[in-house]
């Protein structure tokens, strides 16, 4: 019996809310699907055909850790997604990629460590002089664990984030808040083998001056959604476009394309997620079949 494992992590085990559905439809086709953590030091990986990755989502805060897992197991078994494309979508810097391609993104500037604090926002304040608020949040991170937004006016607040992040050694990612997302949500739509499967609506997740959540993620509001044609053209493009952005075959098992429209109502990219993201199995019937699908080809070939 092909046998793949679901990858999650000891600290996320039980909040993986599209395991049951997934799990569900790979035994339906006579697959022996099996819940393992990543940083379980008693698995052994080489027994599986395919290593999925799901739930990890502690891996920000043990980065070089979850790197030396990933290299280890793709060099065994087969790993989904493949490592080359998880080490290009772990770190958030892939949207200026995406935007030299002429892709609509939400306007993004980068911080890395050794770059001071106070000029950095200084130009970011500068270049988008209408913006009210502000997101500052790792370029590797997840969950919107250590993002927040931020009014314009709190700068000091700005600063000490940006500070405390940087001192950290982390990189970050700042962009002007567009505020149709705390009428409109976003939208993500999610794709199995390239092809387009359904898609939802997540609503704000981030509120003015709050703090970081401090669990492995933030809590989502999540509804099914018909995205617009403008929605659905943008996504296809990113996806259209990632041949040329990261050396793997394609089309990749799974994808996710995160949404939301700017000032002018036009849709711009906020993530593209191709390591470890949901896929909202139980907001569409027949998801989790299509992904099983998918998965089932990927063993027989």
């Amino acid at each position: 019996m092909p046998r793949i494992a679901l990858v999650t992590a000891i600290a996320a085990h039980a909040l993986d809310e599209d395991m049951p559905a997934l799990l569900r439809a790979l035994h339906a086709l006579g697959i022996d699907a099996q819940v393992r953590a990543w940083d379980d030091p008693t698995v052994a990986w080489a027994r599986f055909d395919l290593v999925l990755l799901r739930s990890p989502w502690d891996y920000t805060t043990r980065f070089s850790e979850f790197s030396h897992w990933c290299e280890t197991v793709a060099n065994i078994a087969t790993l989904l997604n493949p490592l080359e494309v998880v080490r290009w979508n772990v770190d958030k810097r892939y949207l200026a990629q995406l935007e030299a391609l002429g892709i609509p993104i939400v306007p993004s500037d980068f911080a890395l460590p050794g770059d001071d604090a106070g000029t950095i926002l200084d130009e970011v304040l500068a270049a988008h002089p209408q913006a009210a608020e502000f997101v500052i949040k790792p370029v590797i991170g997840a969950g919107s664990r250590d993002a927040r937004r931020h009014r314009r006016g709190t700068h000091a607040a700005m600063r000490e984030h940006l500070v405390r992040l940087l001192d950290a050694g982390r990189g970050l990612l700042l962009q002007p808040y567009l505020d149709r997302v705390d009428t409109e949500g976003e939208t993500a739509l999610l794709y199995f083998d390239g092809q387009f499967s359904h898609a939802i609506r997540k609503g704000p997740l981030l509120h003015a001056d709050a703090d970081p959540t401090r669990a492995l993620f933030a809590a989502e509001h999540i509804t099914a959604r018909t995205p617009g044609a403008d929605e659905r053209e943008l996504a296809d493009r990113v996806i259209a476009a990632l041949p040329s952005l990261v050396d793997t075959d394609y089309p990749l098992a799974y994808a996710r394309v995160d949404l939301i429209r700017a000032a002018n109502g036009s849709p711009c990219v906020l993530e593209l997620e191709l390591a470890e993201p949901s896929v909202f199995l139980d907001h569409d019937p027949g998801a989790a079949d299509r992904f099983a699908q998918v998965l089932a080809h990927r063993l027989a070939t």
